[in-house]
């Protein structure tokens, strides 16, 4: 039934649309601190659905297709951002057994080694002991920790506090929780520089996510240049090959990243780019601003439900 509506709603051609998934970790197991991350049965049996319900195509031809206004009917594309680890040893082996291509969006900066901010804040938070945390001095006040729930609340409250400051003021905040939490950051988070080239050899696509992840709005101009252009050169080193996508970190139009940014994306040789807007492409758009889809539910026909309501709402968009 899902696939039959699909097709109607995404026929192909100068109809068709593009959904394109965004997913930034799978997980081995559930976690209780990290609610929104598909564990790897979960994922497994939304790619099996996706494989159903629609063509999964690589996202590089997505965009290429797109703005022939040459897609296949039910086209849809698999992105991954930041370059966790579990991409590789996890998502990795589900989608080479079920036959299914996805992008994976790396922040070069993080590789071998490297920890975002983000995941320092939860891993803190994480292994902070007691029922309080006291983050008086990072201005978010005394924190109860007591069970999962409130270490839940606790790193979404910190991550709201410093998402938006400057990176150094940002950098010296988590290290000062991580001082708190007494708590030493992960170092296997991350892929390193050689499951990269292993994605490579697997035949999926690879793209650039700066180096260091940064907000581009809260770079000056030079700075989202290097960023972007220095992410760049590091995965064409590690793949020898051009890598031609891109993906905005955060990724919000008009918040995260400006008309500024998307020329600059253009001027560097990136024939298509990924924001988080929610939505899904078709022909005409902005294949610099591509939208994407993060939100799944455990109940599996919703997720086919969710897409299909989202290309019903495309399609009445562009009546």
């Amino acid at each position: 039934m899902l696939r039959l509506l699909n097709q109607a709603l995404s026929p192909g051609g100068a109809r068709g649309r593009l959904a394109i998934l965004i997913f930034h970790r799978v997980l081995r197991e559930p976690d209780p601190l990290l609610p929104s991350e598909p564990d790897a049965a979960w994922f497994e049996a939304l790619m099996s659905d996706m494989r159903r319900w629609f063509n999964v195509i690589p996202l590089e031809e997505g965009a290429r297709r797109l703005a022939a206004r040459d897609l296949p009917p039910r086209a849809l594309a698999v992105t991954f951002d930041d370059g966790y680890a579990d991409n590789h040893d996890v998502a990795l082996p589900i989608l080479d057994r079920l036959g299914l291509h996805a992008t994976f969006f790396i922040a070069t900066g993080f590789l071998g080694g490297g920890i975002m901010w983000n995941d320092r804040v939860i891993e803190a938070i994480r292994l902070a002991q007691g029922t309080t945390i006291d983050l008086q001095a990072l201005n978010c006040g005394v924190i109860p920790i007591g069970s999962a729930a409130e270490r839940r609340v606790a790193i979404d409250r910190v991550l709201a506090a410093l998402k938006y400051r400057a990176p150094s003021d940002r950098l010296s905040a988590v290290d000062m929780l991580c001082a708190i939490a007494r708590a030493a950051p992960r170092a296997d988070l991350m892929m390193t520089r050689a499951q990269v080239k292993r994605l490579v050899s697997a035949g999926m696509g690879i793209g650039a996510h700066t180096r260091h992840h940064p907000i581009l709005t809260t770079l000056d101009a030079r700075a989202a240049r290097d960023e972007i252009a220095a992410g760049k050169a590091d995965l064409e080193k590690i793949a020898e090959r051009p890598v031609r996508l891109f993906a905005y970190p955060n990724g919000r139009p008009g918040t995260d990243y400006g008309a500024a940014h998307v020329e600059l994306v253009r001027e560097l040789g990136f024939t298509a780019a990924c924001s988080t807007a929610p939505g899904i492409a078709a022909s005409g758009d902005d294949v610099h601003q591509l939208p994407r889809m993060s939100t799944w539910d455990r109940v599996r026909w919703r997720n086919g439900l969710r897409l299909s309501k989202h290309l019903w709402r495309s399609q009445l968009a562009r009546a």
